[in-house]
């Protein structure tokens, strides 16, 4: 493996900011000093750029196999290197969905193959597989993924006697989405009654509504302290539900962690008029209080990381009526730049990015040696220009969808380069090598 070596950056890190140079040998961070005059195969000048531990997302969606008609583990991990996302958790509902052993073990033989990022993948949870569920390697897989609420195919897991055993009997992890079918299914037919099949998206919130949500939340969180579960509730989408959350526990302690998606802290209902299904996740964007609400919880530490749900459709499925349109949308590569405009515009400091993109999700998953830039650790890393100004078009968008809900929009912060388990591999807009990703591993 090649050596680099990053001179004069300004490294955004634990809580601080210093002028630095950096030297990477053999995929691990040697030696961060103010001054490192050594040979190199790659000396890069970094003068005036921000030097970012590389972002971990813990919550995408890449689509494959069986739905790679709207993203593939390839095209959606050279989108998020492209954002300066270095690793990254995928989902299990993916066709079929991920409910054995077997089954996981082929999506890590395709992103062996494939990824220019590291990666991970959850075991997915049914009413009905709970000793699959039991036979996952802690050390190897990031955690367990329950569906509280709508999912695909047999995934919504609602007998209350599977959820009492998984959260009983989990060896890990479990991270949920966490929403009421019930309380949603009769929203939905209060509305379908009062306006048929003519309903719009803004009434998506009102159907997958506040309600819903904590209703599920909290029943997952009182589940997770009868068991002492470690527990991870994805997407927090209202404010109410951040009052569940903990700020005084440090976190490496907590056993109860919460996460944040970067639509919940830039999007409000308000969007829905000139977004419309490009902007229809699961949970709901909700009000403008809610965002704010989500924001406030981060920066207090009762909201622990920052996410995607990077979920991709096409364009034709995105435009269909609001009862045909399925939620979910691209994010990965423009969750950092997006994160940087709310810096930009004083609502979160550039420690605070750093924390809660890479830092925390290290740290609530026990990620061994990333996450950090600290000497001895794994060279994850993003340079960025803060003050270099771009737009979203369809001629950047990396996505296989060929779409996203910030086109037209101009972020005033750009990704330069991203290093990912010591390899350069996106470099001034292009993919500087075809394969760097590797399987991340944890502390447990």
């Amino acid at each position: 493996m090649s050596s680099i070596l990053i001179k004069a950056a300004t490294i955004v890190n634990e809580g601080r900011q210093q002028v630095a140079d950096l030297l990477i040998k053999n995929g691990y961070i040697d030696r961060i000093d103010s001054h490192i005059d050594v040979p190199a195969d790659t000396v890069i000048n970094a003068e005036g750029l921000h030097l970012l531990p590389g972002c971990i997302d813990d919550q995408v969606h890449f689509r494959e196999p069986g739905l790679t008609h709207k993203a593939n583990i390839r095209t959606e991990s050279i989108a998020a290197v492209a954002g300066g996302i270095t690793s990254f958790m995928e989902m299990p509902n993916t066709v079929p969905n991920t409910l054995n052993q077997q089954l996981l073990e082929d999506k890590y033989n395709i992103a062996a193959q494939s990824s220019p990022a590291n990666y991970s993948f959850f075991m997915g949870a049914s009413n009905d597989n709970l000793d699959e569920v039991l036979r996952t390697d802690i050390k190897n897989v990031c955690g367990i993924k329950v569906f509280m609420g709508s999912s695909t195919g047999n995934m919504l897991v609602d007998n209350p006697n599977t959820l009492e055993k998984l959260f009983a009997q989990s060896p890990m992890l479990i991270a949920t989405h966490c929403e009421d079918e019930a309380t949603i299914q009769s929203n939905l037919n209060h509305y379908k009654q009062l306006l048929g099949d003519n309903i719009q998206v803004r009434m998506h919130p009102k159907i997958r509504s506040e309600e819903a949500c904590y209703l599920s939340s909290s029943m997952a969180v009182a589940l997770a302290k009868k068991h002492n579960t470690r527990l991870h509730i994805l997407h927090i989408s209202t404010e109410k539900e951040t009052h569940l959350f903990d700020n005084t526990t440090p976190l490496k302690n907590k056993r109860i962690t919460a996460e944040a998606c970067v639509h919940h802290l830039w999007f409000s209902n308000a969007d829905y008029e000139t977004k419309g299904n490009l902007i229809k996740w699961n949970p709901a964007v909700k009000t403008e209080n809610d965002r704010e609400g989500i924001l406030k919880a981060v920066l207090d530490g009762r909201i622990d990381v920052i996410a995607t749900d990077h979920a991709p459709h096409t364009i034709e499925e995105k435009t269909q009526p609001y009862l045909q349109a399925p939620s979910g949308g691209p994010l990965v590569q423009h969750a950092l730049p997006a994160m940087l405009e709310l810096y930009h515009h004083n609502k979160i400091s550039l420690e605070q990015v750093a924390e809660k993109m890479a830092h925390n999700v290290a740290t609530c998953f026990q990620i061994e040696k990333r996450g950090f830039i600290r000497e001895g650790y794994w060279a994850d890393l993003v340079l960025v220009n803060l003050n270099s100004p771009w737009q979203v078009n369809k001629s950047n968008i990396l996505y296989k969808c060929g779409w996203s809900p910030f086109e037209d929009t101009t972020f005033k912060s750009k990704v330069i380069t991203t290093i990912v388990s010591g390899n350069i591999a996106w470099n001034n807009d292009s993919l500087a090598t075809e394969k760097t990703g590797v399987r991340l591993t944890f502390d447990r």
